[in-house]
């Protein structure tokens, strides 16, 4: 069916500024940062939390579980903090219930962060625009891109539901734009921008496709982007919304972009369940293995075995990831 066939069974924005980045990314090093899972595709109120994975314990309700991501981010220097949401899950549902399940504060973000124009990304964006209207959400361009969808097996195109420009704008957006690495929270925190593509075995979606003058082309989801923050004394936190560019890609990316070899934490996407990514998973944790981060958390379009595969590689790194967990970095 169509789901197997995907592969799933501010600059200027008053209170604190984010800065367009040129050719150097002056990446700023933050005290420590905070990651919170907002959603994701699994939930578990049983796990016992680490020194690391702080777990949610609150009984009164079960948080929402969706195929879907959405992190709140936290950094912190000195006396200051900031807050980046990356993402909003695939319903309009789920991410503002989970925010208010767990209590946060929607009107401390500063600005939010879209991996690519999924569903499953921006589904709850104009919901929490509504409440936090006028922050930037910065974007690649060709998040707008539309339609956009998967080639089926007999050449037709299963089109997905598409981000409106006009929509976001209406909702309350400062559009940015960019296909560079963005810096926000007072340089603490770089969008990474449009990833190079330089392993040989990370092909991103084969099946991916858009239409542009009536023909159905594939598409090669450039929009694809991550996070990446510097944690003092620790090294590069780096976050990756689906990985479509490739998580080993979207990690050496991150290492160009900021001059910064040392990566401490891998969280995010990996996009490598179903039979499509399946033959890569190996090389990918072998790669990954290599790099060989402090922690590493597979969320999302990992997989289940690919996330087996990566705990079984990076045994002491590797964390579990639960709707609700704050990753203390």
């Amino acid at each position: 069916d169509e789901l197997t066939q995907l592969g799933l069974t501010l600059e200027g924005f008053g209170m604190i500024g984010a800065t367009k980045c040129n050719d150097n990314l002056e990446l700023q090093e933050a005290d420590r940062a905070e990651i919170t899972t907002v959603i994701d595709n699994y939930t578990d109120v049983l796990l016992t939390s680490t020194e690391v994975a702080k777990r949610p314990r609150i009984i009164s309700q079960a948080p929402l579980a969706e195929h879907g991501l959405s992190m709140l981010i936290k950094v912190f220097r000195g006396s200051e903090e900031h807050t980046i949401l990356f993402d909003a899950g695939w319903s309009d549902i789920g991410v503002p219930f989970n925010l208010k399940l767990f209590g946060i504060d929607v009107s401390k973000v500063e600005a939010i962060v879209l991996s690519h124009g999924h569903m499953d990304h921006f589904g709850a964006l104009t919901e929490i625009l509504k409440v936090r209207r006028g922050i930037p959400v910065v974007l690649h361009p060709d998040a707008f891109t539309a339609p956009r969808g998967l080639r089926l097996r007999d050449g037709r195109m299963s089109k997905f539901p598409t981000l409106d420009e006009q929509s976001v704008i209406k909702a309350g957006a400062d559009l940015v734009k960019t296909k560079s690495p963005y810096l926000l929270a007072s340089g603490l925190v770089a969008s990474t921008g449009e990833i190079e593509r330089v392993t040989d075995f990370e092909k991103g979606m084969p099946n991916a496709c858009l239409e542009r003058n009536g023909k159905i082309e594939h598409d090669p989801i450039l929009d694809d982007q991550g996070i990446v923050i510097n944690v003092k004394g620790k090294g590069l936190v780096v976050v990756s919304g689906c990985g479509h560019a490739g998580i080993v890609n979207t990690i050496y990316h991150a290492q160009n972009i900021t001059k910064i070899d040392k990566v401490y934490a891998i969280l995010g996407g990996f996009h490598l369940s179903g039979p499509l990514f399946e033959p890569i998973i190996g090389r990918t944790a072998e790669e990954l293995r290599k790099i060989d981060p402090e922690i590493i958390v597979p969320m999302h379009c990992t997989g289940w075995k690919a996330i087996n595969e990566i705990a079984k590689e990076l045994p002491h790194q590797f964390l579990l990831n639960t709707v609700g967990t704050r990753f203390l970095l």
